[in-house]
């Protein structure tokens, strides 16, 4: 017999995304599993949402978040036999499943494997996909769990496959479930474990005079946006992100070598968008003003924290990075971009040129006023050194002459 729930879980978090954003949701999924007696096998609770990154008919690269599953199946789940291990399946949107396997040691059980299967035919989810059909990513995990014992995970996991990305959290599960009863007694991921003895960052409310551990500076990265007519947006930067969330700051290097880019180019605006296995977007919107100029107008984040929990933020008010069409904007001194009161964006040997490129290159650069600084200086440094070599001079001549006069009245 196989009974199932599906149902919301609105946490503080992503009501407040819902809110503000009115785009994500995330779903928890409940499942036991009974034997022929009617007695519970299995029992699992958990979220999930994925993330695929396909190429276009156009020949560029769009990222999809699969985060509301819909209605679900779980048809192929089992409590397993002798000749097979208990197996979780499920089904949703439009032939898309999950599968997760498990294994039995004399004194142990595993979480032995997860599978996930997407469907790019599916137009709705993935539009414009070159490669139509059914896609499958195998993951092997061997989680060793004791017997009767309940898993649990609240922290988030994720697992990357080439260009899928899986996050895990909230998770509940007991396989081979003893006398029809769900153990209390809870084996704890490595996460969980490190949260409860040692408290992160991002659990624990410091005093008003804590501040984030400082990092190094972070990796430049080149990102580009392709149009039919080749690259139509330039940028590098090395990119440090500032949170503050429940009174908790934290500070997150971007990795480039693990960060995609995507995005778009119109006549007056332009999108890059990063994503990387916990960013879901981290856009920048570039807008031109006065026909003659272009400038940042606009950035939006959706990512993942170490604790589970999403933190989003958008502001489409900005005013950074002002420079002429047909040009770069440039800034190797460090830059803030205060997006909101909770989220800053520090940027590192910037370089930008979202209009106008040319053959794939940047043009001419403007400077920002920091980097300027020092040429500033030296123009004026040389005019002080001229304004008293005058200045030696004048005097000189003045007491050159008036020996002179002195001189004729002696004779």
């Amino acid at each position: 017999m196989l009974c199932f729930r599906l149902f919301p879980v609105p946490g503080s978090g992503l009501v407040l995304v819902c809110l503000v954003l009115g785009a994500l949701r995330s779903y928890a999924l409940e499942l036991t599993l009974q034997d022929s007696g009617k007695a519970t096998c299995l029992y699992a609770k958990w979220q999930m949402t994925f993330r695929v990154r396909y190429e276009t008919t156009n020949k560029t690269y769009k990222t999809q978040t699969i985060s509301d599953l819909g209605a679900v199946t779980y048809n192929g789940s089992i409590c397993g036999d002798d000749q097979s291990g208990p197996r979780i399946a499920v089904q949703f949107r439009s032939g898309f499943s999950w599968i997760a396997n498990f294994t039995k040691a004399a004194s142990t059980y595993s979480i032995d494997s997860i599978s996930f299967s997407y469907n790019t035919s599916d137009n709705t989810t993935f539009p414009d996909a070159k490669d139509k059909g059914m896609h499958t990513v195998y993951q092997p995990l061997a989680i060793n769990i004791p017997l009767n014992e309940l898993f649990r995970c609240n922290s988030l996991s994720t697992l990357e496959d080439n260009d899928v990305v899986q996050h895990y959290w909230d998770v509940h599960v007991q396989a081979f479930v003893q006398n029809g009863t769900v153990s209390k007694n809870e084996f704890l991921c490595d996460k969980d474990k490190t949260s409860t003895v040692v408290p992160t960052v991002h659990t624990t409310v410091p005093s008003p005079t804590t501040t984030p551990t400082p990092k190094e500076k972070p990796e430049a990265g080149t990102y580009s946006v392709n149009n039919g007519n080749g690259t139509c947006l330039l940028a590098t930067m090395g990119l440090q992100l500032n949170i503050t969330q429940d009174k908790v700051a934290s500070v997150i290097n971007i990795n480039p070598n693990t960060t995609h880019s995507t995005g778009s180019c119109q006549s007056h605006t332009a999108l890059l968008r990063l994503n990387s296995s916990t960013i879901k977007y981290l856009d920048f919107v570039f807008a031109v003003k006065n026909e003659n100029r272009f400038y940042l107008k606009e950035v939006n984040v959706s990512m993942n924290l170490v604790n589970g929990s999403v933190f989003s933020i958008a502001n489409n008010n900005l005013s950074y990075w002002d420079a002429p069409l047909g040009s770069s904007y440039m800034c190797n001194k460090e830059q803030t971009v205060s997006v909101s009161g909770a989220f800053q964006i520090n940027t590192f040997d910037l370089r930008v040129q979202p209009f106008n490129v040319i053959e794939g290159k940047y043009s001419t650069a403007e400077e920002c006023s920091a980097d300027s600084d020092l040429n500033f200086l030296i123009p004026v440094a040389v005019g002080v050194a001229l304004g008293f070599l005058i200045i030696v001079v004048f005097i000189s001549y003045m007491i050159g002459r008036r020996k002179s006069r002195t001189g004729y009245q002696s004779v």
